[in-house]
C-alpha cells in the first residue's frame, strides 16, 4: 500500500477534541511530551497515541533532543481545512447580510413610528 494511502486524514485527525487541544497547545511553541501530558487527565501513552494520529496527518512534527521528544505544530495541512471551510463562508455572509437588513429595516419602522 502506498505511503500516501496510509497517511491520516486531516479532517479525522482534528475531529477529536483532545487532538484539537494538543494543536492549540502547540500553536505557539514546541513542547515535550511530558509537558503536553500535564494538560490532560489521560495517560502519557494515550497522549502519545493522539500525537501519533496528528503526526500521521502531517499536523505535528517531532524531534529528539537528547532522550526527550519534542513536538511542534505544522500548519501546512490545515490549509486543506481552511479551503473547505472557506467554501461555506458565503452562507455565513449571506445570513449576516440578511440579519443586518432585518435589523435595519426594523429600526427604520420604529423611527417612522410604524409597527408591524
Amino acid at each position: 500500500m502506498p505511503a500516501e494511502a496510509l497517511k491520516q486524514d486531516v479532517f479525522q485527525a482534528v475531529a477529536d477534541p483532545t487532538r484539537r487541544e494538543l494543536l492549540s497547545l502547540l500553536g505557539d511553541h514546541e513542547l515535550p511530551l511530558k509537558e503536553l501530558t500535564g494538560h490532560f487527565t489521560m495517560s502519557r501513552t494515550a497522549v502519545s497515541k493522539h500525537l501519533r494520529v496528528l503526526a500521521d496527518a502531517g499536523l505535528v512534527r517531532e524531534r529528539k533532543v537528547g532522550r526527550e521528544t519534542r513536538y511542534r505544530l505544522d500548519t501546512e495541512p490545515l490549509l486543506e481545512l481552511k479551503r473547505w471551510i472557506s467554501y461555506f463562508d458565503r452562507f455565513w455572509e449571506n445570513s449576516l447580510s440578511q440579519l443586518k437588513y432585518f435589523v435595519e429595516s426594523d429600526d427604520e419602522k420604529l423611527i417612522d413610528g410604524k409597527h408591524s
